[in-house]
């Protein structure tokens, strides 16, 4: 089996933006070659294009695997229609040209039988240079701005307590189904975070955001918590409920706890939502955790409660354009925290598990991180994501980056939060 890469790139005069806006519509029908075109959800609901091209009787089908706003990428992989071809996965990027304009670079990584692969390479370098030439054509008139603010919507929502060892304590908001949008918060919050996010969720599904172990109206388990402890309250809270698949949304240590989950239960999870954070401390040596546990743990032993250093907590996690209402509200969740919580919270997640297999996750994952995030950046997270669309089957991921916003990116900026989520709630089947 032989392997080889296609790499066309092209400078167009259209701005990027222009550009993008029309690469972006996976299914839309743009490139010169293409008669027609279809799209499907696949039972994960990936995206999948099926179309057909101009002077062939084939039916060419290819699915979204990777996609960026943000940083203007497209990634697909082929699933049937050219002869012969065992794997190809191609990308695309448009980013600024360094004398105006676009520069769009298309790749593949096809792998073929010999007698098959240098005219399955060339077939795709004729389709490249194709479509970045009609990409010339793309107009630079004026685009409609757009608002800067947006209307949340605003949801009933409803206290819930289920009251068994550990006691557990949620917000609901939207009717009931079979699937269930959960929010967990970080390590430095509680449930009332996500309350914006609530609202927007709950337009789309069934939505809870729970208070974990110690937090808010939950209260802490007879032993230290693990987080096989934490995953066992979320299928507990799924009981509760009556939902049989989940969405998992997390922030920071609640993305740690949400992947953790997808490692234990792939099979319940439709979609899985990463803010500020993915792998925790679970790709960090003893001695990063060691270190990382004992420097938190000096003003608890000294006495101090999260009251008492939540200032300086908030000085690292607001971005810097955060309003004082905002700072306030990150205060306010800090200061509430009792300290044998935090404490828990701290042993619980400088003591993994395991590494995360990203093998595993064979759901769509939406990723997003805040532009000035200090504990996860956008480098870091954007790294992530592409761990993940390397080692799963069939990706479908989703990278964004949250601008104007630090650690909690869904506090700071609900508006921009919110879009990128109902926009990934939406698709799934």
């Amino acid at each position: 089996m032989g392997r080889d890469r296609v790499q066309v790139t092209g400078r167009v005069a259209a701005e990027p933006e222009k550009v993008w806006a029309l690469l972006r519509d996976f299914c839309g029908l743009w490139h010169p070659w293409m008669e027609s075109i279809t799209a499907e959800r696949d039972p994960r609901g990936a995206l999948i294009r099926a179309f057909t091209v101009k002077g062939e009787a084939t039916l060419y089908r290819e699915q979204l695997t990777y996609f960026s706003d943000t940083d203007r990428v497209l990634g697909y992989t082929h699933l049937e229609g050219i002869a012969g071809c065992e794997a190809y996965d191609a990308r695309v990027t448009v980013t600024d040209g360094s004398e105006g304009g676009a520069m769009v670079s298309w790749s593949a990584v096809v792998r073929a039988p010999a007698a098959r692969l240098a005219e399955i390479c060339e077939g795709t370098k004729a389709v490249f240079e194709a479509g970045i030439a009609v990409l010339e054509t793309v107009s630079n008139a004026a685009r409609p701005q757009m608002s800067r603010f947006e209307v949340i919507p605003t949801a009933e929502t409803k206290a819930l307590l289920v009251d068994d060892l550990p006691r557990l304590g949620l917000t609901t908001a939207g009717g009931p189904g079979k699937r269930l949008c959960l929010f967990l918060h970080g390590i430095g919050g509680n449930r009332d975070n996500w309350d914006l996010q609530l609202n927007a969720a709950s337009a789309v599904m069934p939505a809870a955001a729970l208070d974990l172990r110690g937090y808010g109206e939950s209260t802490l388990g007879p032993r230290q918590s693990t987080v096989d402890d934490y995953c066992d309250d979320i299928l507990r809270v799924m009981q509760v409920i009556g939902a049989e698949r989940l969405v998992l949304v997390g922030l920071s240590y609640g993305s740690w706890i949400a992947t953790s989950f997808a490692m234990r239960h792939p099979q319940l999870l439709d979609g899985l939502v990463l803010s500020g954070g993915c792998t925790g401390m679970s790709e960090a040596g003893p001695d990063e955790r060691e270190a990382f546990r004992i420097s938190r743990e000096v003003p608890l032993n000294a006495g101090q409660t999260p009251k008492d250093f939540a200032p300086a907590v908030v000085k690292v996690l607001a971005g810097p354009n955060a309003s004082e209402a905002i700072r306030q509200k990150l205060y306010n969740s800090m200061a509430a925290i009792p300290a044998e919580t935090y404490r828990d919270a701290l042993v619980c997640f400088t003591n993994p598990l395991e590494q995360f297999d990203f093998s595993k996750l064979t759901m769509p994952v939406l990723m997003m991180t805040g532009e000035h995030d200090r504990l996860a950046p956008p480098d870091e997270i954007r790294g992530v994501a592409g761990r993940i669309w390397d080692a799963a089957l069939h990706a479908d991921v989703r990278f964004e980056v949250i601008k104007d916003a630090g650690h909690l990116c869904n506090v700071e900026q609900p508006g921009a939060y919110n879009r990128v989520l109902t926009d990934f709630l939406r698709k799934l089947p």
